[in-house]
């Protein structure tokens, strides 16, 4: 049996794009068609890629790169104007909001035809009707038209039809994006039991810890080309740090202070009440602690983590540690909870550094609450080295 789960092989497509809806009209009617009235769009350009079966495959890229359009012709929704692709195994995909499905049905009725799409019998989704009513968790509105859900509605339907028709498969496109904290969470723990039984999952998302967190490898999509495949951790930062550039080249050109980023979320299940730090101007190697006072508000939440991040002003990534990855479990009951975090013998070298709180849940896929540049703190060092942080080090003369 092959172990390619998805193989793509010089993939092109391309649009035709018309100034005025006239000239598309003067291109068909033009003597031979020699005459044309368009330019050509390429929205992929000979992309080439081999996913495994058991991969877990985050896409990253700007919106307009080609993200979406590669998902649609993996999935079948749209055919690729030039090159193969060959998928080995039933596809499940969740694309933009609202795709698949008829707005005039009920959510029953959608389930069932969802169910005709993928190959299955009424008789077969039957035997399927109560796990997905049971995931959506979406009361009595499962017997009203979609049209009058709202958009988190009808992610939790469009995900609890997709996760549970047994597909080999799984294709995320930002579908996680309109849900709560809550709802994200679930879909992240049935996501994480369908990657562990070996299958495959294709996953867009513009928040990159979610990516980072639980896929293996990465694809960065740019301007319709592959600009890198490979450990997606690598591929998270490249295209971090070039998004990076990008920003602060676009802010000098503008000539205007730098903007500060602000992470929206659903305060649902947790919230970071309060941040505090041991002293906002301090020496090279002297000790260093922040107090983070959190709150959550469900009992049912579990595994949550602090982490804290430094950065130099112009936003580099310098350290970033969280209670997950040093294995310290924090309290998970409802109420206000407090953790302390320190750093004996700090070593970053002279300069400001900016230090952001977050607090997460599931190996910090999930965001509850993020303190964007919580503080500044200022390090004053005597010159006895040069760089960001001290390295300890011998010198040995042959």
């Amino acid at each position: 049996m092959s172990e390619v789960a998805i193989k793509i092989e010089d993939v092109t497509k391309i649009y035709r794009l018309y100034k005025r809806p006239m000239d598309r009209l003067k291109e068909s009617m033009s003597f031979f068609r020699k005459k044309e009235y368009h330019h050509k769009f390429y929205a992929l350009n000979d992309i080439n890629l081999e996913i495994l079966k058991g991969d877990s495959i985050g896409i990253v890229g700007k919106n307009g790169s080609g993200k979406s359009t590669l998902l649609k012709i993996i999935s079948g929704v749209l055919t690729q104007t030039q090159g193969n692709v060959v998928v080995d195994g039933k596809v499940s995909a969740l694309l933009e909001l609202g795709m698949g499905f008829n707005p005039e049905y009920t959510g029953i009725e959608n389930i069932y035809a969802n169910g005709l799409i993928m190959g299955y019998s009424k008789e077969e989704m039957d035997l399927r009707l109560d796990d997905i009513v049971n995931f959506a968790q979406i009361g009595q509105y499962i017997d009203q038209p979609v049209k009058t859900y709202s958009s988190g509605m009808f992610a939790r339907l469009a995900f609890a039809t997709a996760i549970n028709v047994d597909p080999e498969i799984l294709i995320v496109d930002e579908v996680l994006a309109v849900g709560d904290a809550k709802f994200q969470i679930k879909c992240i723990n049935k996501m994480e039991e369908f990657k562990a039984s070996g299958k495959t999952v294709l996953f867009v998302s513009h928040t990159l810890e979610q990516i980072k967190r639980f896929c293996t490898k990465g694809v960065w999509i740019d301007k319709g080309e592959m600009r890198m495949f490979g450990e997606v951790t690598h591929v998270i930062d490249m295209y971090e740090s070039e998004m990076l550039q990008e920003s602060m080249e676009q802010k000098a050109l503008e000539d205007k202070d730098p903007l500060i980023k602000s992470t929206g979320v659903e305060m649902h299940l947790g919230k970071i009440q309060s941040v505090t730090c041991s002293s906002e101007k301090i020496n090279t190697f002297e000790s260093f602690a922040v107090d983070i006072e959190y709150e959550l508000f469900d009992d049912t939440l579990a595994d949550p983590l602090v982490g804290v991040a430094f950065y130099t002003i112009d936003r580099q990534y310098v350290f970033g540690p969280n209670t997950y990855l040093d294995g310290i479990q924090i309290p998970n009951s409802k109420g206000i909870h407090h953790v302390r975090y320190v750093v004996p013998s700090l070593p970053l070298l002279g300069g400001k550094y900016e230090v952001d709180i977050g607090l997460f849940a599931n190996k910090s896929i999930v965001n509850l609450d993020y303190k964007n540049k919580a503080f500044v703190i200022e390090v004053v060092a005597e010159y006895f080295t040069e760089g960001l942080v001290h390295i300890d080090h011998t010198w040995e003369i042959e």
